[in-house]
């Protein structure tokens, strides 16, 4: 093999690994969440983690989480409030992550969006269907699955009002073994 070839090649493996900033949208109906289902391959494992996504340099994270939803699932939100914040240091199909995200709570402007029990899109970089679901909370509290930022489950269920703010730093959840 070519200098240049093996040069080229190794550029190929080598995945620049940075810190994402997000913003996501917590959406109850009762006590169900409104959440995207993800698996991972290699720990053959399913999560469930609240829509939105990254912010966009220029935007604030109250923006983005708008932006987000609307282009996930054309809708509108109302009542934004802010929740708090997760650091989600993780390893996704191997992959090492670090993500600092702002979490929102808010209700949807059209109340027709309650009544659907599933939503499908594509992610924001048009690769990947997604799936979205009500989840019942006392399934994350049980156990039976997990719940993605760590530390979210503990902000949703102690949020009383939309002016309580919870901080939660995460550090090292979701390491490979």
């Amino acid at each position: 093999m070519k200098q240049k070839d093996k040069a080229k090649n190794s550029k190929k493996k080598i995945k620049k690994v940075r810190l994402r900033p997000l913003a996501l949208a917590v959406i109850r109906k009762d006590d169900q969440l409104l959440l995207m289902e993800g698996y991972d391959k290699l720990k053959k494992e399913t999560f469930y983690r609240p829509l939105g996504g990254g912010i966009e340099f220029g935007e604030t994270s109250q923006e983005a989480v708008e932006r987000e939803i609307m282009e996930e699932l054309g809708a509108e939100l109302i009542n934004i409030h802010f929740l708090g914040i997760a650091e989600n240091l993780f390893v996704f199909n191997g992959e090492p992550g670090h993500e600092i995200v702002m979490l929102f709570g808010g209700d949807f402007k059209d109340k027709s969006f309650y009544d659907n029990t599933e939503f499908n899109y594509i992610d924001g970089k048009g690769k990947q269907k997604v799936r979205a679901v009500w989840v019942e909370l006392s399934r994350f509290q049980a156990g039976e699955n997990p719940l993605y930022p760590d530390g979210l489950l503990e902000i949703v269920t102690k949020e009383t009002n939309a002016g309580d703010c919870y901080h939660r730093s995460i550090s090292r959840q979701n390491q490979a073994e």
